[in-house]
């Protein structure tokens, strides 16, 4: 995930054709590092034509996530608009956008922009915006480049490299010695960089302006050069090699031939680009997604990133409740076997006291022991005794311990079944949390826990002001056409197994493991080999066994599948099945998303 130099270059160019020759209608600094600026665009169209658009362009230069993109959302400002709010809108009400650049790749974006002022005047004025980091900055300055204002004041205190206040000249810090990527030549190339004591993508992304990491690992990798670690390791010729394909990268930038591109793992957007990363598109684990346009592929990335974080965070406490309780049955579980483990010696007693009342009349009162023949094995056997009772007492006393061991076994035996039940129904829920994808997800689950007694009840006697959205199963169709669905939770899978699945239909699940259960819906047809192996993909996948690479999988037709009498939701039995080990990897299974 990096906002590099080639995704400043993306924006640029993206924002040069929507925006230039626009004019800044509204200024809103929503958030104390954050502005909002509203921009109304008037074009010529082939048929000579005015049309006129509106644009809104979101600038945050928040350290932890500095970005720039265009949305159509608005935003709610403060009623006491913020200083440097009140300097753009004095400066800057409906100034025209004369340009869009970026300072080399830079992580710099300059607007230069045409205003009157009070004597109607026409002046030049520049905002840059520099997307740095924790370095971040939204600074205004005149013609001169001088600074009238900034969203941040950075003192000598703060940095002893650059002051941004008003009065100040504006500069761009070169700290690192940085290369410019647009004019580098071959032998700098070679010799500046390439001799680093470095791994070679580390020498890259320190040396080049506007490299961020993951493109300099791309360019190892287009070059087959990944696996090097040291550049002590790269011959004259392998120089050369990553030389060439660093031209047709810069080439594919300087053509603007930008593929802006999200990377998902798991269903999870993990990296996004403005040039393709074939590192990622030709590694299994990963998915890709191309946008048209750069600010849809950065609204899309942190959308995604935002709502899966939020999910996270709001099923932290049902994922609290689940792992304690679930950690409580174990221990049960476990001492529940070995006190199981303590009735094994139940039949040695009930022996002891049926020996003794057949050979008790050769006691005679005051023995530590019996030694007989045990009629059972054939076997001599000597049996303890209490040398203050006789014969019939020790052997009541036996027969009374068989019995309490015996009534303890069946007790325990009925005992660690339920708590079984009790773990895998846990599990159950704990997979069902970790797919949840909505917060309906989360309200079927909290509909469990609550009506099974790990979550208190809260009834406040009001009614509730609306329905909450009922929760869909995930829907993939096979690339032979078939429809497959997914359940969620365990109220889904029910639902999926026994009312939405007819009799044909065929039914998958991962053996001895928690997870969801998978309807292929046939419509009478016969399943072709590529439609059971994808459908066991998504059962593996959807499963507690996900992280171990492969799976074993049960499918049958539903039909043959039961739910018992009385038994938890998700919990269902099956007799005759035919299993398949399967990859969890569902990389290239289309998803279809039901409204």
């Amino acid at each position: 995930m990096a906002f590099d130099g080639m995704v400043i270059a993306n924006l640029v160019s993206e924002l040069d054709t929507l925006l230039t020759g626009g004019r800044i209608t509204k200024i809103a600094q929503p958030e104390k590092d954050e502005l909002l600026l509203t921009i109304k665009q008037s074009k010529n169209s082939d048929q000579g034509k005015t049309v006129r658009s509106q644009h809104r362009l979101v600038i945050s230069v928040n350290p932890s996530l500095p970005l720039l993109y265009l949305t159509e959302d608005n935003k709610n400002s403060p009623l006491q608009a913020p200083t440097f709010c009140m300097v753009l809108r004095k400066h800057l009400n409906n100034c025209r956008i004369t340009a869009i650049e970026q300072a080399g790749l830079e992580r710099v974006i300059r607007l230069s922009l045409e205003h009157l002022n009070e004597m109607g005047d026409l002046c030049t004025k520049s905002l840059y915006i520099e997307l740095m980091g924790k370095h971040s900055n939204i600074i205004f300055c005149d013609e001169h480049d001088t600074v009238i204002d900034s969203i941040k004041h950075i003192s000598l205190l703060v940095s002893s490299v650059r002051e941004v206040l008003p009065g100040r000249e504006y500069f761009i810090p070169n700290t690192q010695d940085k290369l410019d990527p647009y004019t580098i030549e071959e032998d700098i190339f070679v010799q500046n960089i390439l001799t680093k004591p470095l791994p070679p993508a580390k020498a890259l992304y320190t040396s080049l302006t506007g490299f961020s990491p993951q493109i300099s690992g791309e360019l190892l990798y287009r070059s087959s050069l990944a696996d090097r670690e040291s550049t002590d390791s790269l011959t004259e010729m392998e120089k050369l090699h990553l030389y060439r394909n660093f031209v047709r990268m810069m080439e594919e930038i300087r053509e603007k031939a930008f593929t802006p591109t999200i990377y998902y793992r798991d269903g999870m957007p993990v990296e996004f680009s403005s040039i393709a990363l074939t590192s990622y598109e030709q590694a299994e684990p990963y998915t890709f997604r191309r946008f048209p346009q750069v600010s849809s592929m950065l609204r899309e990335y942190y959308a995604t990133r935002e709502i899966l974080s939020r999910i996270q965070q709001k099923s932290s406490d049902l994922r609290r409740i689940t792992t304690t309780a679930l950690e409580r049955s174990r221990k049960k579980y476990d001492l529940q076997r070995r006190q199981l483990k303590d009735t094994e010696k139940r039949d040695k007693y009930k022996v002891y006291g049926e020996l003794l009342t057949t050979y008790g009349y050769e006691l005679h009162g005051g023995e530590k022991k019996l030694t007989c023949d045990n009629y059972y094995t054939g076997e001599p056997i000597t049996i303890p005794l209490d040398d203050t009772k006789d014969a019939m007492e020790n052997a009541k006393h036996f027969f009374e311990k068989y019995g309490k061991l015996k009534r303890t076994y069946e007790a325990l035996t009925v005992q660690i079944a339920e708590t079984q039940d009790e773990i895998s129904h846990l599990e159950s829920i704990s997979n069902a949390l970790d797919i949840a994808r909505q917060e309906s997800d989360l309200a079927a689950i909290k509909q469990e826990l609550t009506e099974y007694g790990y979550l208190r009840r809260h009834n406040t006697g009001k009614k509730k002001p609306h329905k909450t959205e009922k929760s869909k199963p995930f829907h993939y169709i096979s690339s032979d056409g078939f429809h497959m669905y997914v359940g969620k939770n365990n109220y889904q899978n029910d639902e999926l197994t026994f009312h939405f699945a007819t009799g044909n239909d065929w039914w998958f699940h991962a053996k001895a493991s928690a997870g969801s259960h998978v309807i292929v819906k046939t419509d009478g047809k016969e399943l072709p080999d590529r439609t059971f192996e994808e459908a066991a993909r998504l059962a593996a996948y959807y499963s507690k066994a996900r992280d171990q690479g492969k799976a074993e999988i049960d499918y049958i037709q539903k039909k043959h599948v039961k739910k018992p009498n009385g038994s938890k939701p998700g919990f269902v039995v099956y007799y005759t099945n035919y299993s398949m080990n399967i990859s969890t990897d569902i990389t290239g299974i289309e998803e279809i998303q039901d409204v």
